[in-house]
């Protein structure tokens, strides 16, 4: 697994010995004829550390049955491939309507982001009705700044407790669509073109595509 530059660095002495002359695009040739080059994946991109020091809750929304809007929201963050590096979605969505209610784009994991996505969640928030807000562990939902907004506002805190993504699986089902139904088809070279288009699939999500969990109504409409 070291790569072929290093592997022919270390056959210079065989190849002398037998009378082979064979450079590094031969041997790489060689090798690819045979099998032997490794399938190298798309990298990929972690967004969440659990491994800090904040205090870590408890998941208190297992076996939870959800029966109106605004009670229960989840969050989460994924990524955007752009033309030079990454940029990051911070997500709240409503889990009984599966509407996107907050969401930010920037190009650092910081907690400013998903900050920002929680605030502008809660401006268009219209009911005082007890809330539950559930997270990974990451260290941006963990940590003073944000916990402070929640708390501020009364939010009850939940959070995984294993790493289990079917743990937050809302949150993983809503990240799954837009890659799979939108972004992963859209090219994007710079921050400002993706924000534009975030919005836009955003509002094609919210209040455009039917799903199929909402007896085929759209998030808005539920």
């Amino acid at each position: 697994r070291s790569g072929v530059p290093q592997l022919l660095q270390l056959l210079k002495e065989p190849f002398k010995e037998h009378g082979i002359k064979l450079g590094r695009d031969g041997l790489n040739e060689l090798l690819g004829r045979h099998g032997y080059l490794l399938r190298y994946r798309r990298r990929k991109v972690y967004t969440t550390n659990s491994n800090h020091s904040y205090k870590k809750y408890s998941n208190l929304i297992r076996g939870l049955e959800v029966r109106k809007a605004n009670t229960l929201w989840v969050s989460d963050i994924t990524y955007l491939r752009l033309k030079r590096g990454f940029a990051y979605l911070s997500l709240i969505t409503d889990a009984y309507s599966r509407k996107i209610v907050g969401w930010h784009l920037q190009q650092t994991l910081h907690a400013i982001g998903p900050i920002q996505a929680l605030c502008k969640a809660l401006k268009q928030r219209k009911t005082s009705t007890e809330l539950i807000h559930h997270s990974d562990r990451g260290i941006q939902y963990c940590c003073a700044e944000y916990v402070k907004v929640l708390k501020e506002n009364e939010i009850i805190i939940s959070m995984t407790e294993n790493g289990d993504p079917y743990e937050n699986a809302i949150a993983e089902r809503v990240n799954g669509i837009l890659k799979t139904e939108w972004l992963y088809h859209t090219k994007l070279k710079t921050e400002s073109q993706a924000r534009a288009a975030i919005d836009r699939i955003i509002y094609l999500y919210n209040n455009v595509r039917p799903h199929q969990s909402l007896d085929y109504k759209t998030p808005a409409q539920v």
